[in-house]
């Protein structure tokens, strides 16, 4: 019996927010997979989180609770240096076994990939499931158009029956919010509330890092 991929949705979580939650939802469904939403310690390709390693945790696991289709994995909160995604493929690669593993990325992320540490070597450790918006085309270099090519497929039965090397688009319904605006309002001392989990409001100090800001 082929199991369920296992899919990576990584990012700074700064906070958590109901556009995390909603496109890690849909991905799990399309991929009939296992999502994990991995947060970064010190991410590479941006500035560093308001709140701290614990705190981002605590957001994490409240908005998380009363279901199972998404899970926790910090990893890369536990390593020392920079969050390089290659470093945590291999991990889960050694890990896993030859388990189907997706690696969720949005598709400005996906454009950038060229300038990520050790890029080519995410296909031979993952599939890449980019989320894509509809209406928003995004222009991909010549060195990735190459890279890509002949890696696309349609059908998300095509990554479970291969452990890494694929491409699929995942269309997913677009939530406009930002992480920035939602760390401007708390600082204000406004309450965004329908931007958020609920479960990010059953303790006041779960927001207190950016309600102090």
């Amino acid at each position: 019996m082929v199991s369920r991929p296992l899919a990576i949705f990584g990012g700074t979580f700064d906070p958590i927010h109901l556009g995390h939650l909603s496109v890690a939802w849909e991905a799990s469904e399309l991929l009939d997979a296992e999502v994990r939403l991995m947060p970064a310690s010190v991410p590479p390709h941006r500035p560093s989180p308001l709140a701290d390693a614990a705190q981002r945790v605590a957001m994490l696991k409240a908005a998380l609770q009363k279901q199972s289709r998404l899970t926790l994995d910090t990893r890369e909160l536990e390593r020392a240096g920079p969050s390089y995604t290659v470093d945590t493929l291999c991990e889960l690669r050694n890990e896993q076994g030859d388990r189907s593993l997706v690696l969720l990325l949005g598709a400005d992320a996906f454009a950038g990939l060229p300038s990520w540490h050790r890029w080519r070597e995410l296909f031979e450790l993952a599939h890449i499931g980019v989320l894509s918006r509809p209406g928003v085309e995004v222009v991909l270099s010549a060195e990735l158009q190459g890279e890509i090519a002949a890696r696309r497929v349609d059908k998300a039965a095509s990554l479970h029956r291969l452990p890494a090397g694929r491409i699929i688009e995942l269309s997913v319904t677009p939530l406009e919010i930002s992480a920035t605006r939602i760390r401007e309002l708390l600082a204000e001392g406004r309450d965004p509330r329908y931007l958020l989990p609920c479960g990010l409001f059953d303790d006041p100090s779960i927001l207190a890092p950016y309600r102090q800001a």
